[in-house]
């Protein structure tokens, strides 16, 4: 018998209204990024206080993750996302009407502290609407994050052209953000602090109950279903559901290529877990802010290649992203979250590898292509397991290893910027390299026990 059930409209209304919170998320951080030249010569700031006010803003987007997860616990993450995006667009407007060192200090710290209280907010969300939906789709959620930086970078561009004034683009797109975000947040999920703390099938039974569909059936029938090519889940028969029962490996790779179930860990060793999570995360976060900051550099001092050549190397390595974030969903619903993170790792490994050796720029641009497929789903395995660990603070188990992993994002091209006075750039790539391939050894943490 094959059971085809369709997905609840409220939870499909509620993933494309998480889809549009990380767009919304992305688009802001590209009309700050986009603006700065203008923002640096209006308030006089030199490049190195710009650094400075930079860290300052990344410190204050960690105070934010930490905050917003009790928050998101207590008061559930629905509400935590309305009011972290609202703040975050009106906290953009910041930086345009600062008009000193000071002003501008305390505007990205402000936009610092909004920005790391919605990535907390909306990634709980997401688990929620993923787990509401029993497969992988976190990994989408991470791709329109890039969609929505890129929107903003060429909105933001077509204003400047246009001779726009910064206050004035800022404004408009703060006033469009939080009008969006209010026709948003009441189709976000309401979860309740109770449907992680239960067992697995209580959970699942419990969940979808509060959600409006019908409860799940009992645990022993779900995890003999598998998934087919479009999602649904198909239940076997005969010979097969005899196979299926008497294969303990069949039954585990079943199980891994659905979106995690909730799972009830003790306190210790949920510590340990949230705290192995958080390490995996700092170490790809690590080789991804490695990427970002000092591809293009790297191309150009290894090959010299031009300036227009060397932005090349960044743009491979976006790309490969965001279209390899579109398609983790379905890869790790074939083959588990454990089997993205440890092969992703290892892809990124060999691409940071052929960029080491590459004398050819062709053959540069392939390693960063590489560094980036192979980047692109890890990091939302990593948070949809943190997520659903089974406690009753899902969201503070999160904010940790969301905070731990964007220390690793700035640690990353801090310690290769040190390595250079010692050693060429290229060479100091064999840091990412080892982070990743620890990542690769230890992609086992991502799994969830039933």
């Amino acid at each position: 018998m094959v059971l085809s059930p369709t997905v609840d409209r409220q939870f499909r209304v509620a993933r494309a209204a998480v889809f549009t919170v990380f767009a919304l998320n992305g688009f802001l951080l590209a009309m700050w990024v986009v603006h700065i030249p203008v923002v640096t010569d209006r308030t006089g700031v030199a490049k190195s206080t710009l650094g400075m006010f930079i860290l300052l803003m990344s410190g204050a987007g960690i105070v934010g993750m930490r905050l917003a997860g009790p928050l998101a616990d207590r008061f559930g993450s629905r509400t935590l996302v309305g009011a972290a995006a609202c703040f975050g667009s009106v906290a953009v407007v910041g930086p345009g009407f600062a008009t000193g060192p000071f002003t501008l200090a305390l505007a990205l710290a402000c936009f610092g502290f909004g920005n790391g209280a919605l990535d907390v907010s909306m990634n709980t969300q997401a688990v929620h609407v993923e787990r509401a939906y029993r497969r992988p789709i976190m990994a989408a959620f991470h791709a329109l994050f890039s969609g929505g930086g890129l929107v903003g970078s060429l909105l933001g561009a077509a204003a400047l052209r246009a001779g726009w004034d910064v206050r004035v683009t800022l404004v408009v797109a703060a006033v469009g953000c939080v009008a969006l975000v209010l026709t948003l947040v009441p189709r976000l999920l309401r979860e309740t602090a109770s449907e992680t703390a239960e067992s697995p099938g209580v959970a699942s039974s419990v969940q979808a109950t509060e959600f409006g569909a019908a409860p799940l059936e009992h645990d022993a029938t779900v995890s003999l279903r598998q998934g087919d090519s479009s999602g649904h889940d198909v239940m076997p028969t005969g010979s097969d559901a005899a196979s299926t029962a008497q294969s303990p490996d069949r039954l585990d790779r079943d199980r891994s290529s659905r979106a995690p179930a909730t799972t009830s860990l003790d306190t210790r060793a949920r510590g340990r877990k949230v705290l192995a999570l958080a390490v995996l995360a700092f170490s790809l976060l690590l080789a991804e802010g490695v990427a970002a900051d000092w591809s293009a550099l790297q191309l150009r001092d290894q090959l010299d290649a031009d300036a227009a050549t060397a932005a090349l190397a960044f743009g491979a390595f976006s790309t490969t992203m965001t279209v390899g974030r579109f398609a983790t969903d379905r890869v790790s619903h074939v083959f588990g979250g454990v089997a993205v993170v440890r092969y992703g790792s290892l892809l990124a490994a060999i691409g940071l590898a052929v960029i080491v050796v590459s004398p050819w720029i062709p053959l540069t641009l392939l390693g960063w292509a590489l560094t980036g497929l192979g980047l692109a789903g890890g990091i939302p395995q990593i948070f949809s397991a943190a997520g659903n660990l089974g406690s009753r603070t899902a969201a503070t188990d999160m904010s940790r290893v969301f905070s731990v992993g964007y220390l690793g994002l700035l640690a990353g091209p801090t310690v290769i910027g040190w390595l250079t006075a010692v050693m060429s750039l290229t060479t100091a790539m064999v840091v990412p390299i080892l982070a990743v391939l620890l990542c690769c050894a230890y992609a086992s943490v991502v799994a969830t026990p039933r």
